[in-house]
């Protein structure tokens, strides 16, 4: 059997399952199924979910909305992972195998404001400055 490349984008399949898993798992959160002292006082939200190939696995990445601390939200999640799967397990009756949850924090929004300061940065705006200027010169050359 040929392995799959692990960097191929994920199917429509893995993507529709991922985000029904998505809205099952908000929706045992929202109701307080699960009864942890950390996730009684958070709020959470769940930005992604991305299924494995064979939709067994479902990783949940997670960010706790006002000052809770991210990691301890998501071990919190992952110590509570198998009565989430239990209480999830009705809204998602459709499919062969109720998948197994893992719970990471959400770094995207860490990694944005990294990217954004990067490209507020003097250093940056020179760049886009002198290069900015060079393709002035060139546009009036073509135009002469």
């Amino acid at each position: 059997m040929a392995q799959r490349n692990p960097s191929k984008a994920p199917s429509q399949r893995q993507l529709r399952v991922g985000e029904n898993v998505r809205h099952a798992v908000i929706e045992v959160l929202q109701r307080g199924d699960v009864s942890d002292p950390v996730l009684e006082k958070a709020v959470v939200s769940i930005s992604e979910v991305r299924m494995s190939p064979d939709l067994k696995i479902a990783t949940c990445f997670v960010s706790p909305l006002g000052p809770q601390d991210a990691k301890a939200v998501s071990k919190a999640l992952a110590a509570n992972a198998k009565a989430i799967r239990h209480a999830v397990t009705p809204a998602l009756r459709g499919m062969k195998y109720m998948p197994s949850f893992r719970f990471l924090p959400d770094e995207s929004f860490d990694n944005y404001s990294r990217i954004d300061d990067l490209l507020r940065s003097p250093e940056v705006k020179r760049d886009v400055a002198s290069t900015g200027d060079d393709s002035d010169r060139a546009l009036t050359d073509e135009n002469d």
